[in-house]
């Protein structure tokens, strides 16, 4: 085992774990290969370990929200198709009868626990503006006060790439993040994160815990998962960026096992932990980070993050090295230094602005730009938010 992968022994999972017994407020995600089986039925065993575990935490006090795939796979069959369907509109009308026999079999059986359920259809446009992610997170608050457990899912029936939020992993982040959860459990078809892709590599080990997302657990998290789901790895680990960053910790864990969610919730070892971090953003970061699509990154030279990262300082143009892609002023960024994301924020200036004042002094943006005046940092420090 090399030095890096030591980093995440059994020994910090003890102090780490503990933490999440103290969850009070828990997103449960579970993805599409762990509700339905291989020909697109669904698994009424799976779902109903599902709803009795969560009924049972609910039942302890704890405030669960359920973010739920397989709206489209739970459609393939009534509707005769072998398997997903390539063409946009025929995958909408089989999430169209998926979503109603999902929530049906979801209703009857948290019913039969004692529990209220609501559904709330979202899309990406339900996060970047910031009105509906306001009157999203009160909606949320609200079924939460009165008792009722949210049930939540992209609305794959009208959702086209353009507005679609990304992956229901992205999802389960978002709204994480959104409601401040303690605690987000994803379900899938893997034990958690492996030094390697176990499938390929024997010798490959679960990381029982991650203190930090670096590039290397980038590199480690692998290709897609099942041909039923949308989201491998490397879309997990983007979920667990959101969610430690929000304040949130995140346990990936398979959904095979009938008890994973009260074992995690238990603080006991199964899965991959995230660490979350110990601040969490106020709500407007949180919406500007994590909300809205990244539309380019700048990079920054090392005294600039550490400028950024110990002294809480405002993004300035000196310290900005490259641009990449294209955005306009007041869209959301990533600063990268050395390739590895340190930050996020809202820009003052168009990507091609930055250009002309990159490696410039505060005093001589006007000039370059040739106005009157303009913004003194790239970013402001009230825009940006850190990610380490």
């Amino acid at each position: 085992m090399s030095e890096r992968e030591q980093a995440y022994t059994v020994e910090h999972l003890v102090t780490g774990r503990e933490a999440l017994t103290k969850a009070k407020r828990i997103v449960v995600k579970v993805g599409t290969s762990t509700l339905t089986y291989a020909n697109g039925r669904l698994n009424l065993n799976r779902i109903e370990a599902i709803v009795k575990q969560l009924a049972d935490l609910a039942n302890q006090g704890k405030e669960m929200i359920l973010v739920s795939s397989g709206a489209v796979g739970a459609g393939l069959a009534p509707l005769g198709f072998k398997e997903k369907p390539k063409d946009i509109a025929m995958k909408q009308a089989a999430a169209a009868v998926g979503q109603g026999i999902l929530l049906h079999m979801y209703e009857k059986l948290f019913r039969e626990y004692g529990h209220t359920v609501g559904q709330i259809l979202l899309t990406r446009e339900d996060s970047t503006h910031r009105s509906r992610y306001i009157n999203l997170r009160n909606t949320l608050f609200s079924l939460i006060e009165l008792g009722v457990i949210p049930i939540i899912n992209e609305n794959d029936v009208v959702a086209i790439d353009e507005v679609k939020i990304g992956d229901n992993d992205t999802l389960s982040a978002t709204v994480a993040s959104i409601v401040e959860a303690d605690l987000l459990i994803i379900l899938s078809d893997i034990e958690g994160l492996y030094t390697a892709n176990p499938q390929t590599e024997p010798t490959a080990t679960l990381i029982s815990e991650v203190s930090t997302i670096t590039p290397h657990i980038y590199e480690i998290a692998g290709g897609a998962g099942t041909a039923c789901g949308t989201g491998g790895m490397f879309t997990k680990i983007e979920a667990a960026n959101i969610a430690v960053n929000s304040g949130v910790h995140m346990v990936i864990a398979s959904g095979e096992h009938s008890d994973s969610i009260q074992v995690i919730a238990r603080g006991e070892a199964r899965g991959t932990h995230f660490v979350a971090r110990h601040t969490k953003p106020h709500m407007r970061k949180r919406w500007m980070a994590f909300g809205l699509r990244l539309k380019g990154s700048v990079s920054v030279d090392a005294g600039c993050a550490k400028a950024l990262l110990q002294n809480g300082s405002s993004l300035l143009p000196v310290g900005v090295t490259a641009v990449t892609g294209e955005f306009h002023e007041g869209e959301t960024i990533s600063i990268l230094f050395e390739g590895e994301e340190i930050a996020r924020g809202m820009v003052n200036f168009s990507s091609q602005d930055i250009e002309q004042i990159k490696g410039c002094n505060s005093h001589e943006v006007a000039e370059r730009l040739q106005v009157q005046s303009a913004h003194a940092e790239v970013i402001h420090r009230d825009n940006l938010v850190v990610l380490r």
